[in-house]
């Protein structure tokens, strides 16, 4: 994948946000917390709850907002990429087909761009519609662990009840503190490794769910 992204791109994808944040915001009351969480160079991930389908435009503007002129990329199921219009409009936006299973073309992509750019993941895997915090697919582990981003905690909430089109719906993007992984990685390359740096951005995600009153999990 390359790196290289136009001026022109980068003003398609700034402006396309605003759209996006104009809808979500003006319309309906999207807030964004702790924006000054994320830094505004370097190799960052952003690891988010999964609640709807909408956070891989959400999220983006949501950091848009604050550093214009930037991608956020983002893996995406290849589905998506289907639609030849679909395919072009997310592709330019930074989102990139995921195979499911292990997809190894996509793994590198992700490590490749987590050197130096801001790349948004989904630890869970998959979608909870009801809310529901699961557990973290170890395979992120493995990705800090090889990478060592500045991992951003991330929790949304009340997007999952959204209707769309819609006017007046809350919702609430809250970005944490980075994560320290200094001790786990110290630790040896192995799965039990990847699994406690997952736990650890689970945990964090969890614990923001609670500050803001919306933890849910299936205990």
């Amino acid at each position: 994948m390359s790196l290289k992204v136009s001026f022109l791109r980068l003003v398609w994808v700034t402006f396309s946000a605003h759209v996006i944040g104009f809808y979500a915001s003006t319309i309906n009351r999207f807030r964004i917390k702790g924006i000054e969480n994320i830094p505004r160079d370097g190799g960052v991930l952003i690891a988010s709850n999964h609640i709807s389908a909408y956070e891989t435009t959400f999220i983006p503007w949501a950091v848009l907002r604050s550093y214009p002129l930037r991608m956020v990329w983002a893996p995406a199921k290849e589905e998506l990429f289907k639609n030849r219009f679909q395919k072009w409009l997310y592709s330019s936006w930074g989102a990139f087909p995921v195979r499911r299973g292990r997809d190894v073309r996509a793994g590198r992509a992700i490590n490749e761009l987590l050197e130096s750019e801001k790349v948004m993941l989904f630890p869970e895997g998959t979608r909870h519609k009801d809310g529901v915090l699961g557990p973290g697919n170890r395979g992120v582990g493995k990705i800090i662990y090889d990478t060592r981003p500045i991992v951003v905690p991330t929790a949304l909430v009340g997007l999952n009840r959204w209707k769309f089109p819609g006017a007046g719906q809350d919702a609430v993007v809250v970005f944490g503190r980075p994560l320290d992984f200094t001790d786990l990685f110290e630790l040896e390359d192995r799965k039990e490794t990847h699994q406690k740096i997952v736990d650890r951005v689970m945990t964090a995600i969890a614990d923001i769910l609670r500050a803001e009153g919306a933890y849910v999990n299936k205990g």
